[in-house]
């Protein structure tokens, strides 16, 4: 049995993005830990599914929220929903994220096109500006209560750049500055932000046999610990940022990430 200080039982946890992947191995081990889940996707047909799975393994309340949080008004309103189910919000995950697979500029030699205006505001947007968005619109509840844990889902580009992945190895970057530096206005209010920065975690309901292959082929080669993640893993570190037993950390980003950061 884990410790007290660990203990999530009945908190309420809106997450982003969790329709697959991270985000939803997160919702799963924070429902079975006792934590009513609101997850968060564009797509109707991923959240409104997964949440019925969660609700049905866990026993616990897991409200489905379809709306665009890289808008204010998609923000407004998922939060909205999420007050007037629960009336409260103890934890805010903000785990949205993609990438686009291009270079800034097109390179010499190479037929790769480069990202556009539009592609460059949207991976900044996904990775970056949704987390500032939703963390403003939560805030003053949590402030309100001088309670509250924020997590960002950052990434290990954070530390360390990737090819073809500049803009989006800036939003990470910039998203573990914007950990620390709303960590450091928000300590004295009893509210923690902390950030997780994962390495290679694939779905296997998304990338199929053939994608685990790969993941596990690139893992072996640049992974320490030779295999890729998986995602109930970030689940268990999110626990433990969202329970008690983080209470006397803030402003930290966490890399898991099998050692690939060193």
């Amino acid at each position: 049995m884990l410790p007290e200080a660990f203990d999530v039982k009945d908190k309420v946890v809106f997450i982003t993005g969790a329709g697959r992947g991270i985000g939803k191995g997160i919702a799963q081990v924070l429902a079975e830990a006792g934590a009513d889940v609101a997850i968060n996707s564009l797509t109707p047909r991923y959240v409104e599914g997964v949440a019925a799975e969660i609700a049905e393994a866990s026993g616990r309340r897991v409200v489905p929220v379809v709306a665009d949080v890289t808008r204010t008004a998609g923000v407004q309103q998922a939060v909205d929903l999420v007050m007037q189910t629960f009336g409260r919000i103890d934890v805010l995950i903000n785990n949205l994220g993609d990438a686009i697979y291009k270079p800034l500029v097109a390179l010499p030699g190479q037929d790769t096109a480069a990202l556009s205006e539009d592609e460059i505001n949207r991976v900044m947007d996904i990775n970056l500006t949704e987390a500032i968005l939703c963390t403003r619109a939560v805030g003053p509840h949590m402030l309100e209560r001088r309670s509250g844990k924020v997590i960002n889902i950052s990434s290990w580009t954070a530390r360390q750049g990737g090819g073809d992945m500049v803009v989006y190895s800036i939003a990470k970057t910039g998203l573990a500055g914007f950990t620390r530096a709303q960590a450091l206005e928000w300590a004295p209010y009893g509210v923690h932000v902390n950030s997780i920065a994962p390495g290679i975690f694939p779905d296997p309901v998304t990338v199929g046999d053939d994608g685990m292959e790969r993941a596990r082929d690139m893992s072996a080669r640049k992974v320490p610990l030779t295999r890729p993640g998986e995602l109930r893993e970030v689940g268990y570190l999110a626990l433990y940022l969202a329970s008690a037993a983080s209470d006397y950390m803030t402003g930290q980003t966490i890399f898991l990430d099998g050692g690939m950061s060193l």
